[in-house]
């Protein structure tokens, strides 16, 4: 099973070439997606652990129930994942949450579920729009290495997932999502180089060794 889903993460990091591409154009995206990879914190081998839990939560909403898949959206960083979505009950948020926790190398699980108020498309297209907006501030600002961020915007709340090289690079991310048209509320879940954020637990090459039964 670990080889199956090991096979997956790799697919699912690389990414699949769409209909009619030739092998050229499959190595050129190949390449610059584990470019990319390798360039964020943690790198290539944190990238592909965090493409791992999403495609073992996926798998797992999946099989609980398909409506769950189609309404939440998974923001997975070092192992943190962060949920965001609307359900239309509380016992689908229980599951949601139960479920994510299952996955094989998560160390923090962030509840952000609402209850579904009918936002319909125009709230959908409105979500987005933000969400472009903020990465494109960020991409072409010198001072911000925007590689190491994740935006996701639901109903009108900005939720920001990454690793800031100090306060100051923060503080320029944040002002920029709270300036932003349409914007009602910003939520970080940032953390800076060098800090453990809180309720995180550790990774599995950093928990201690188990002392030997005598």
């Amino acid at each position: 099973m670990k080889r199956i889903m090991a096979t997956i993460a790799v697919f699912a990091l690389v990414g699949f070439c769409a209909s009619g591409c030739g092998i050229v154009g499959l190595a050129a995206g190949a390449g610059a997606t584990i470019g990319v990879a390798a360039a964020q914190e943690g790198g290539l081998k944190g990238a592909t652990t965090d493409v791992s839990i999403r495609v073992a939560i996926t798998d797992l909403w999946l099989k609980h129930d398909p409506n769950m898949y189609k309404r939440l959206t998974l923001t997975v960083r070092e192992g943190r994942v962060l949920v965001t979505g609307a359900v239309p009950n509380p016992d689908m948020r229980v599951d949601a949450i139960r479920l994510a926790w299952q996955a094989e190398g998560v160390r923090q699980v962030i509840n952000e579920i609402t209850i579904d108020k009918g936002g319909g498309v125009t709230g959908y297209v409105s979500d987005s729009w933000i969400t472009g907006t903020i990465k494109t501030h960020l991409t072409f600002d010198k001072y911000i290495q925007s590689i190491n961020y994740t935006i996701d915007t639901e109903q009108g709340t900005v939720y920001i997932m990454g690793i800031a090289q100090d306060q100051t690079e923060l503080d320029r991310v944040l002002n920029y999502a709270r300036n932003t048209k349409y914007v009602k509320n910003v939520v970080s879940y940032v953390r800076l180089r060098g800090e453990k954020p809180p309720g995180m637990l550790p990774a599995a090459d950093e928990a201690p060794p188990k002392k030997a039964i005598p």
